[in-house]
């Protein structure tokens, strides 16, 4: 029997979960515990047709099908639309056209020898770092510029984490997922289950209040305009919400990586017991201590890896977030791909530095609707990107590096006068 559009919806509670993919209803109650993505960013679209979501988040869907088949229940009924009520079918049918035409031209395949190299500068960075050391000796100017290096390679060594992060995504085998589990467990100390989980919920609905972790302040920061005038008329005030914008550099960019991510990190692997994350995660810090305990001891080498994330923290900070901050923040809305990625995403201007500085997330918006696509390839689809929008009136912001960072100050501002007036006269 053909299921309609309002009877899916019916089923999107945490017990109860049915989405649709080209047509075909699936019942994914049960098994979006082993979804390898993680359970909430699939359990994100119950209720939904997540067609958009299942092409742009698996390199090969063919593969995934297989483990689609024992869940179908059902199709749409030939009366019901292809997409759920308020999407554009026409810009859904352009979108899909686009992503024929990206996949035709050959650009989601990564070239190994880019990445190869970029895997190497690294590697040189954290060698040159050591190097000086151990040819110099230790001496205050020695050490910071040691430190700046460490804390460069750390930053770089994030953007190609995250790179095969998603070239490797729902793949458990494959030079991609090797590699993100030596790039971020070895390099970083960190956990890609963790790292994935946390980030594809972040792509799957950017900027959706309760479904994106990265808009998660816990009530130290008020995002958006809609967040504020809420926590206003509930007169909640965790934090002086109008002076965000000036503590917001005291324990945002400075705190996020050291200290947030890291409880975050261990508390999860230990409570997931994810115990091949956890040995990748120590084989860093033995690394660590072997390289520097030398030249500082311990508590000068915990000192010095101390300071290396906290410069690292500001750079993670202004590269990702200028992106999003100062963007568009609201409640599920259900939007088509397109409409939903641009609303919550700007690109920062191309130029050598930039694209080196944030790891070529400059290009966010071309990032978000191919999270799967090679960053060497964004330039080249991004002006097809910008032709679609204009076609259909979506806004397609670029920014200077400049304003990109300044307007997440002036985004704070904004939201934590939004609080003050609905606190003090609604």
């Amino acid at each position: 029997v053909g299921q309609t559009g309002q009877s899916v919806q019916r089923h999107c509670h945490r017990s109860d979960q049915w989405l649709v993919i080209d047509r075909k209803v699936y019942n994914i109650t049960q098994w979006a515990k082993r979804h390898p993505g993680g359970i909430r960013v699939i359990s994100h679209f119950a209720g939904e047709d997540a067609t958009e979501a299942f092409v742009a988040f698996h390199l090969d869907p063919n593969f995934v099908r297989k483990f689609l088949k024992p869940l179908l229940i059902g199709e749409l009924a030939p009366t019901e639309p292809s997409q759920d009520q308020g999407k554009n079918a026409v810009l859904v049918q352009d979108f899909q056209a686009l992503r024929d035409r990206v996949e035709s031209e050959g650009l989601l395949r990564a070239r190994p020898l880019f990445f190869s190299l970029y895997l190497g500068h690294i590697l040189l960075l954290e060698a040159l770092a050591l190097g000086l050391l151990w040819v110099w000796g230790t001496s205050w100017s020695l050490t910071l510029l040691c430190s700046l290096m460490l804390a460069t390679s750390q930053a770089q060594a994030g953007w190609l984490q995250h790179d095969y992060g998603h070239l490797s995504v729902c793949k458990k085998s494959g030079w991609n997922h090797k590699l993100h589990k030596f790039v971020i467990g070895h390099l970083k100390g960190a956990s890609a289950n963790w790292w994935n989980h946390r980030h594809f919920q972040h792509h799957a609905k950017p900027n959706v209040f309760s479904k994106d972790p990265d808009i998660n302040s816990l009530h130290v920061f008020v995002l958006g305009d809609k967040q504020p005038v809420e926590y206003g008329i509930k007169k909640l005030k965790y934090m002086p919400y109008h002076h965000q914008h000036q503590y917001f550099f005291l324990i945002g960019p400075p705190l996020i990586v050291p200290v947030f991510f890291n409880i975050q990190i261990f508390r999860t692997m230990f409570s997931q017991r994810d115990w091949v994350d956890l040995a990748w995660s120590m084989s860093f810090y033995l690394r660590f201590f072997c390289c520097y305990y030398p030249f500082f001891g311990f508590f000068g080498s915990v000192a010095l890896i101390s300071f290396v994330r906290f410069l690292e923290s500001h750079w993670f900070v202004w590269v990702t977030q200028m992106s999003h901050l100062p963007m568009e923040m609201d409640h599920e809305r259900h939007q088509d791909w397109l409409t939903m990625q641009l609303s919550a995403t700007c690109n920062i201007e191309q130029s050598t530095f930039n694209d080196w500085f944030s790891g070529h997330l400059n290009f966010q918006i071309e990032h978000h609707l191919f999270p799967t696509m090679p960053r060497h390839n964004y330039h080249l689809v991004a002006p097809l990107v910008r032709a679609l929008c204009e076609k259909h009136g979506v806004p397609y912001q670029v920014k200077t590096l400049q304003k990109g960072m300044t307007d997440v100050v002036r985004s704070l501002k904004k939201s934590g006068d939004l609080w003050l007036d609905a606190y003090l006269h609604k």
